[in-house]
């Protein structure tokens, strides 16, 4: 078992390029786990956390509906933004500036074999964090993702999920609206769930702008406490 975790901010980095990278890392822990079975090895798995931020862009889950995009190629371009079909779960979603992303690439057999647990932790790092902005935040019954004022008419999503896992290991991940221009949700139906709002932490604090590096190392504090890891 190895509960050390490698951690790599990318910065500001294009979408496909981080995808890519994501899926190296992905099969070189899988490649790993095979190779133990195979050959009766005892091979430590690797475990990584990445941070990002991307250019605007959209992506679409696999079982997501591509009538959720309420926009065309050419209106895309005028936007300044990209979009990709990946293979993660989930619907439709926004990534861009002034928005956490983060990409845990682990082999969960390092952690625990459950992956409603993992979303649950993911989800609770996230409320634990907004706890310490004086937010409660929530589950949403049947919804993934962390939600501000749930049950009500105002009910408003501040960070999307959506994770992919192979042979215990996982990619994809979680995005926080931190400093978020959220003008760019009015192009999908987010998630594919009509009639709900989408915030910003910057938005629900009446700031300005947030520090997205404090966001990171409470995030990053809570993670920590809940995987019982380590960070390298």
């Amino acid at each position: 078992m190895n509960k050390q975790i490698e951690l790599q901010d990318l910065g500001y980095k294009d979408y496909k390029d981080t995808w890519d990278y994501q899926e190296a890392l992905f099969k070189g822990i899988v490649d790993a786990k095979i190779k133990n079975r195979r050959e009766e090895t005892a091979l430590k798995t690797k475990n990584y956390f990445l941070f990002v931020t991307h250019p605007h862009v959209y992506t679409l889950g696999k079982s997501g509906d591509l009538s959720n995009l309420l926009l065309n190629e050419a209106q895309l371009a005028e936007k300044g933004a990209s979009f990709y079909k990946i293979n993660r779960g989930g619907d439709i979603t926004y990534h861009g500036p002034g928005q956490i992303v983060g990409y845990p690439i682990l082999d969960l057999e390092n952690f625990f074999t459950d992956i409603h647990k993992y979303l649950r932790f993911l989800e609770e790092m996230i409320i634990l964090t907004l706890a310490e902005y004086g937010l409660k935040a929530e589950r949403s019954p049947g919804e993934t993702g962390v939600w501000l004022d749930v049950g009500t008419p105002f009910a408003r999503k501040i960070c999307a999920m959506g994770v992919r896992a192979s042979r215990w290991v996982t990619m994809h991940g979680f995005a926080l609206n931190v400093n978020a221009n959220l003008g760019y949700f009015d192009n999908i139906i987010p998630c594919g769930i009509r009639g709900k709002a989408v915030t910003s932490l910057n938005v629900e604090l009446a700031q300005k702008t947030v520090d997205e590096v404090e966001v990171k190392e409470k995030l990053l504090k809570h993670f920590k406490a809940l995987f019982e890891a380590e960070f390298v």
